[in-house]
């Protein structure tokens, strides 16, 4: 599971037909004191898991049983008629590539992504700050997003369960900032939760590796 990156998620939540809860890359306490064991048997454990558990009931019998979850987002997205089986989907990737980009021991940029951060961004600084400007302004729940749009590394948000896979972008790394990924350890302080991950947390060997 160390190796994992976006192009192989889809291994890691599946086991034959049926989607599982893929495996924390770390103990559920390694991230302490920034998001505690609690939030992680929470938001893991049962806002997490739940996605798991929707999705298998929505697909069985359906056209995307045994699917990808690559190709179960991109097929369901903008659909309404579809939108429960997108919405579960989604969020059980986009919660595997948050836990992903999370890590007690998150490395430096490599030198061909922190040269092209600096081309986009001037500094790796200046990338962070606007990298939390993303995640403290995106109103309601969600998600910020570190990017590779093309040769250009940038910042987006996304709403509820919607992710850049959507648009056709690559993601390096996300914040989520759904209120139960740290309402109990920060109650209403989204700024200090989106800071601390950002200077104490964020997996840049993570980034690299999904940098190709």
């Amino acid at each position: 599971m160390a190796n994992i990156n976006v192009d192989n998620f889809s291994n890691a939540a599946q086991s034959e037909s049926q989607y599982v809860l893929a495996p924390l890359p770390y103990a559920d306490n390694a991230l302490e004191p920034v998001i505690s064991a609690h939030t992680l048997s929470f938001h893991y454990g049962k806002h997490h898991k739940a996605y798991v558990d929707n999705l298998n009931n929505l697909v069985t019998g359906t056209e995307f049983a045994g699917q990808s979850l690559e190709k179960i987002i991109l097929a369901t997205a903008g659909r309404a008629d579809k939108a429960a089986i997108f919405n579960n989907a989604a969020q059980v990737w986009n919660h595997m590539f948050y836990w992903h980009s999370l890590s007690p021991n998150g490395g430096q940029p490599s030198a061909v992504l922190k040269q092209k951060i600096e081309a986009s961004f001037g500094s790796l600084d200046a990338c962070k700050k606007e990298f939390a400007t993303a995640a403290m302004t995106q109103f309601g729940s969600g998600w910020a997003w570190l990017v590779l749009d093309g040769d250009k590394i940038s910042v987006a948000k996304t709403a509820n369960a919607d992710s850049p896979l959507t648009k056709n972008i690559r993601p390096l790394l996300t914040i989520d900032v759904w209120e139960h990924a740290y309402y109990l350890d920060y109650q209403n302080r989204r700024v200090d939760y989106v800071n601390t991950i950002l200077d104490k947390l964020i997996n840049w060997d993570f980034a690299n590796a999904n940098l190709g």
